[in-house]
């Protein structure tokens, strides 16, 4: 008989939030809404295309090779860089270098406590999503060859969340790592810096009968249809670009 036939390609789903019919139907009335700019006033007083004042400390942990804290609007982090000489099993023997990430909340860093992770004995899945974007994001900046067989592990706490805690986390992230490459170059483990570009992220927030609104607070995030993470670094335009589009995008 026939060899049986080979099983079929797995398939691709793309999910699409679709705004309101109304706002879709060109004979309808509520389409001339959809045509108009319709300005939302932020809690902060701030325009749509503003982004929060950022504020950045370095040096803060002595403990750490690279560290700072970072501020965007009522958003805080810590951010710590830590050189290991072990490096994951699946790049060593390779002469690769590695960065990676770690990303966790204060339980009062929201408006009502939330458990810690290590209480529950698992890390979410928001968790290890922000955690890989984190890292995705920074390795684009560092030239792993020349970086030699260790890696930099980047921790990220959030002290206080008001939206655009990832975000503001690749941005502290990538700060700390600098500092880090620094050391080694002090220290003479490593004869020149490793950083090639700079990397620095920002998270937007959309209305389908809107505008796009930068640097989102939670009160604003609240009221809209899609969000938009958005990873920018200094060689290459939006490495990483995690979002969910509606239909009709007002940009």
């Amino acid at each position: 008989p026939p060899p049986p036939p080979p099983p079929p390609p797995p398939l691709f789903f793309l999910m699409i939030r679709r705004p309101p019919r109304s706002t879709l139907d060109p004979s309808s009335a509520a389409s001339d809404v959809y045509k108009r700019q319709i300005k939302i006033m932020r809690p902060s007083k701030r325009n749509i295309n503003q982004i929060r004042p950022v504020s950045i400390k370095t040096d803060i942990i002595k403990n750490a090779e690279g560290s700072c804290n970072i501020k965007c609007g009522n958003t805080e982090i810590i951010c710590t860089a830590t050189i290991d000489e072990n490096v994951p099993h699946f790049i060593r023997k390779t002469g690769l270098g590695w960065v990676t990430a770690e990303y966790g909340m204060l339980p009062r860093s929201t408006n009502s406590r939330m458990k810690r992770e290590s209480s529950r004995g698992k890390q979410g899945g928001r968790t290890l999503e922000i955690q890989r974007l984190i890292g995705r994001s920074l390795r684009t900046c560092v030239d792993r060859l020349l970086l030699g067989e260790r890696q930099i592990i980047i921790d990220c706490d959030v002290i206080q969340a008001d939206g655009g805690t990832r975000c503001a986390a690749i941005t502290g992230g990538w700060i700390a790592l600098k500092l880090a490459s620094d050391h080694l170059v002090k220290n003479q483990i490593i004869d020149e810096n490793r950083i090639i570009n700079h990397v620095a992220a920002i998270s937007c927030a959309c209305r389908c009968i809107g505008s796009p609104t930068s640097s989102a607070e939670v009160d604003i995030i609240g009221i809209t249809e899609s969000d938009i993470n958005a990873t920018n670094n200094s060689a290459i335009s939006f490495p990483s670009l995690p979002c969910e589009l509606p239909v009709i995008i007002p940009f």
